[in-house]
């Protein structure tokens, strides 16, 4: 199967412009016979949006996320895309995934990342979000949940091939280090793909460090993007091709 990740400069508070941009960037998917688009944290939103969040939060079968079903459909790609998710009173840092056919899911960051996020969003306890798309299981995190290596285990443990990683990953030494090589040792001992999808440039709050990635249960990087500008990452996901990776570094199995 092949996925995408879509590096993306939001435009902060717009909407209907990012769902314009990540319209775009599922055409140019779906021409190169991509299967699965994974677009950035709080894509919808913008990572930077503050005290914009409430206003523009939705709920999980909301105007929203339909939209983003539609564009899934008219394209045949499943979309993965961060949102600000309204349920009652609480606000969460949230992904949707839609496939356009009626299969959705919804991931609830569970790891906040500093006093940003904890004063607009609510964490949700940790849990295991998959789905299956073209026989691939995957399952879904959000930026800081990665950096806890048992996030990522746990969704190994329960079947996941490919771990989706929308995230807003900061600029300077310690975002370039997590880019770089703890995305692969993610993929690597726990033997499944991961993709890390961010953000580019700046907005008034934020400069990101770009850096998206898709890593292999191996620790090779199967595609990357540059750190400045905008850029639709591609890489074909095979996990029969990792076999002797799997055979030779039993984590997994060999866990007490």
């Amino acid at each position: 199967m092949k996925i995408a990740g879509f590096q993306m400069q939001a435009v902060l508070g717009d909407v209907d412009a990012n769902l314009a941009k990540i319209d775009a960037a599922a055409g140019k998917a779906a021409a190169q016979g991509v299967r699965l688009l994974i677009a950035p944290e709080l894509a919808l939103t913008g990572y930077g949006a503050g005290d914009l969040f409430p206003a523009l939060a939705s709920p999980a079968d909301g105007p929203l996320t339909q939209q983003l079903s539609q564009i899934a459909r008219r394209h045949g790609l499943t979309i993965v895309a961060g949102f600000a998710e309204k349920d009652g009173e609480s606000v969460y840092n949230s992904v949707f995934l839609t496939d356009g056919k009626g299969q959705t899911a919804t991931y609830r960051k569970s790891h906040l990342y500093g006093p940003y996020e904890r004063q607009w969003f609510r964490p949700e306890a940790p849990s295991s979000v998959l789905a299956t798309i073209d026989g691939i299981r995957l399952g879904m995190l959000i930026c800081y949940d990665v950096e806890f290596p048992e996030n990522v285990r746990r969704l190994a443990q329960a079947g996941a091939d490919l771990v989706v990683v929308p995230t807003a990953l900061p600029s300077g030494w310690s975002g370039a280090f997590i880019a770089e090589h703890m995305i692969r040792v993610r993929a690597f001992e726990n033997q499944v793909f991961v993709a890390y999808v961010n953000h580019c440039g700046t907005d008034e709050r934020f400069a990101y460090a770009g850096l998206s990635r898709i890593a292999a249960p191996d620790g090779g990087l199967l595609a990357e993007a540059p750190a400045e500008s905008e850029a639709l990452i591609v890489a074909e996901i095979d996990p029969a091709t990792f076999h002797s990776s799997r055979s030779e570094n039993t984590y997994l199995a060999d866990l007490r």
